[in-house]
């Protein structure tokens, strides 16, 4: 049931992000925004993929428009805080290897396949 209760559809309002497990590869995949609105969901599947975290984990980011630095940097700290091996970036908006390269040039755990 709707949440007006005429029968009218809900709509979303503001940025939105889906993620869910990657098919096929251990990590996640994420379409939509990455900011301060769904921060907090973009830093549970973070840590869900660090729990599951073997040798390479995958972050596949194609259906993302945006993010912000600060969805960034949860991505750089996650890596970071790995107790080895690397987090592949797939397909991500153009900001985000930007703010990488920007803020951690010599962060050696992620390794970004563009788009």
């Amino acid at each position: 049931m709707d949440a007006a209760g005429d029968g009218s559809p809900q709509v979303r309002s503001g940025p939105v992000l889906d993620v869910g497990p990657l098919p096929g590869l251990p990590g996640i995949r994420a379409s939509g925004e990455i900011s301060v609105t769904t921060r907090q969901s973009w830093e549970n599947a973070l840590t869900e993929m660090s729990r599951r975290h073997a040798e390479v984990s995958y972050v596949e980011l194609s259906g993302v428009r945006f993010v912000d630095v600060a969805g960034v940097t949860a991505l750089a700290v996650t890596a970071m805080n790995l107790p080895g091996g690397r987090v592949v970036v797939e397909q991500p908006p153009p900001q985000l290897p930007r703010v990488l390269e920007l803020f951690w040039p010599s962060l050696n755990r992620i390794e970004v396949a563009p788009r």
